[in-house]
């Protein structure tokens, strides 16, 4: 039998799995295909999973499955969040993984137990882009290296205006640590992509921080997500005995990278 994997979480928050062995329902919650979710045991872990058909395709909905399966579990442990899409072939698998990675999985469980992710996506004019579309690309020999200079010169400017947004944000919400993306659209505003870990007792700190920064920042649009499980923070682990489902990750997760509502996480 193949399992889809969620996450991983702590046994002991899930009395379910005091007097079993075996694998024990998720009472009332459904997972991908709506197949019934289990807590599947391993030593002091829990595996979170559902059986899976291997020759069933993900589409977007089970995207939105797998993060909300992963949500619930969060409001009981703290969870290591499997990339969406990981399928383990059979027990033997499962358990082979996961007894080669214990002692990772069970030291980010510690490090990451009370934390919660917090995203803020913060829209900013770009201070360059006019300039960049003047450069022309059609000249030859000096008027081609000074191009390639002036076009230098404007993509450092873009960079120190990104990071001094970081920066401010940094300063201002105090994170436990980051995880910072930048990116262009195609209106000519940069986007940064900012994971904050924080404890999760000053989720309401962080929101009333947020709600003054917004008014103080009139130059950006920010927009703030969460609390979410620590997607961004979890440590890239041995995947050796994982199988990827037989789908295209691409076509359910969306082009930027680092928002985990992508349920691009991964243990």
């Amino acid at each position: 039998m193949a399992w889809y994997a969620y996450c991983i979480g702590e046994k002991q928050a899930f009395p379910e799995l005091a007097r079993h062995r075996k694998p024990v329902p998720l009472e009332s919650v459904h997972g991908v295909s709506g197949n019934q979710v289990f807590l599947y045991p391993a030593s002091d872990l829990a595996v979170i999973v559902s059986e899976h058909n291997p020759t069933e395709s993900l589409n977007q909905k089970s995207g939105v499955d797998h993060a909300r399966v992963i949500a619930d579990c969060f409001k009981h442990s703290t969870v290591l969040p499997f990339r969406f899409g990981t399928v383990f072939n059979d027990d033997e698998s499962l358990r082979k993984s996961i007894r080669s990675n214990q002692r990772q999985f069970l030291g980010n469980i510690d490090k990451l137990r009370g934390k919660t992710e917090m995203h803020l996506k913060i829209l900013v004019d770009d201070c360059c882009g006019r300039e960049l579309a003047q450069l022309s690309t059609d000249k030859v020999g000096r008027g081609y290296l000074t191009n390639l200079r002036e076009t230098a010169s404007r993509q450092r400017e873009r960079q120190t205006r990104a990071r001094a947004v970081s920066f401010q944000m940094h300063r201002l919400f105090a994170p436990l640590d980051e995880e910072v993306s930048c990116r262009l659209t195609e209106t000519g505003k940069m986007v940064l992509d900012i994971a904050h870990l924080i404890d999760r007792k000053y989720v309401e700190r962080y929101q009333n921080k947020f709600t003054t920064t917004c008014a103080m920042m009139r130059d950006c649009q920010m927009q703030l997500s969460g609390p979410w499980p620590p997607y961004h923070f979890v440590h890239r682990l041995t995947r050796g005995a994982h199988v990827p489902a037989q789908t295209s990750v691409d076509s359910v997760t969306p082009a930027a990278p680092s928002t985990p509502q992508q349920v691009a996480a991964m243990v």
